[in-house]
């Protein structure tokens, strides 16, 4: 395991994360617990959860976990998030101090700690002014509920105002951003990523394997069958079978990660995960795992090194696809310039 820096924070965490999505959803209390413990006797230290990850379960199950393991609270760097509704109340949402003070409350209770290392914002918000929002999280940290805050699914101009306006405030920051990122959706390479080297923001992606679809697991035109997401929901989402089956790009890529797979005696996980981890402002790759032996062999990663050729061959077999401006070639050119000037 390797170990980055939280953004621009001194805190330090592995460069593998365990999200729990899963927790008391597709893996149970004791397989949980299970998936816990292995993780953290692997050198992993960052753990992923949200207060509306099974309407608070996960957050519960992870409390307990503490509760009885109490060495472990002081080995891992909690985070959290809030913002997505917790209740059918217009006040049981969003990113107002009202609710964020609530859901801040509940998840440090349902966590059973007193303080979050990483508090997220889950999405933005576009009824809360964002003042009124950085103004809760600098609140926070002065308190001491939480050490350090981020946002998810923020697009670049959103986080690079609540940066700017942060600084104006004299408050304390951002330090992360989590985006959906994979070797299948790589659109925030346009504007968020940048977004986030300007500002010190470091990464946390989430669905590195595109929803299971760089697992290996999938054939094409073969549409999936059993315990998994897709073969229990075929139509999940960003994900669904039938787009994406359609679509050449797709088979391109799973065809390069598993020609490169059986190269390093890898599975296509591992070359998927170690891929990402290996990109610009990424701190740290979220793992979403509902049993010991899918973190067992999604961990692997951290022994499968790539070379310039093979990170280069994924790189171009999963060029994201953009229009002729603002991003397309030319546009790019515009962007850039020699140190010596001239044509």
């Amino acid at each position: 395991m390797e170990y980055r820096t939280l953004g621009a924070s001194g805190a330090v965490v592995s460069n593998y994360a365990l999200g729990t999505m899963t927790f008391g959803a597709e893996a149970t209390e004791e397989q949980s617990h299970a998936i816990l413990d292995e993780y953290l006797a692997a050198g992993g230290n960052f753990i992923d959860t949200a207060d509306v990850y099974s309407a608070g379960v996960s957050e519960e199950i992870i409390g307990r976990w503490f509760a009885g393991r109490p060495d472990a609270r002081d080995r891992v760097v909690l985070a959290t998030k809030g913002r997505f509704p917790m209740g059918q109340a217009p006040n049981d949402v969003g990113t107002s101090r009202r609710h964020l003070n609530r859901a801040l409350d509940d998840s440090l209770r349902r966590l059973g700690v007193e303080q979050i290392d990483l508090y997220q914002l889950h999405a933005w918000d576009p009824i809360t002014p964002l003042e009124e929002t950085l103004r809760f999280l600098n609140d926070a940290v002065s308190s001491g509920k939480i050490a350090y805050y981020g946002f998810s699914n923020f697009l670049g101009w959103q986080l690079t105002k609540a940066v700017h306006v942060a600084r104006s405030h004299g408050w304390n920051p951002p330090v992360t951003l989590q985006p959906q990122y994979s070797l299948l959706v790589r659109e925030i390479e346009s504007e968020i990523v940048p977004a986030s080297l300007d500002a010190g923001i470091g990464l946390l992606p989430w669905s590195p394997l595109g929803g299971g679809w760089l697992s290996g697991k999938y054939k094409r035109d073969q549409p999936p069958a059993g315990a998994t997401r897709l073969g229990e929901n075929p139509k999940r989402g960003m994900e669904a079978w039938e787009a994406r089956n359609a679509d050449p790009r797709t088979w391109e890529i799973v065809d390069a990660v598993n020609e490169i797979a059986g190269q390093h005696d890898a599975s296509a996980a591992q070359v998927a995960l170690a891929w990402l981890a290996e990109q610009p402002a990424v701190t740290s790759v979220i793992l979403g795992v509902r049993s010991t032996q899918q973190l067992a062999d999604n961990l692997a990663a951290a022994d499968v090194v790539l070379t310039g050729e093979e990170l280069a061959r994924l790189g171009e077999v999963s060029r994201p696809r953009v229009g002729v401006y603002p991003y397309g070639p030319m546009a790019q050119e515009q962007r850039r310039r020699k140190i010596t000037g001239g044509r």
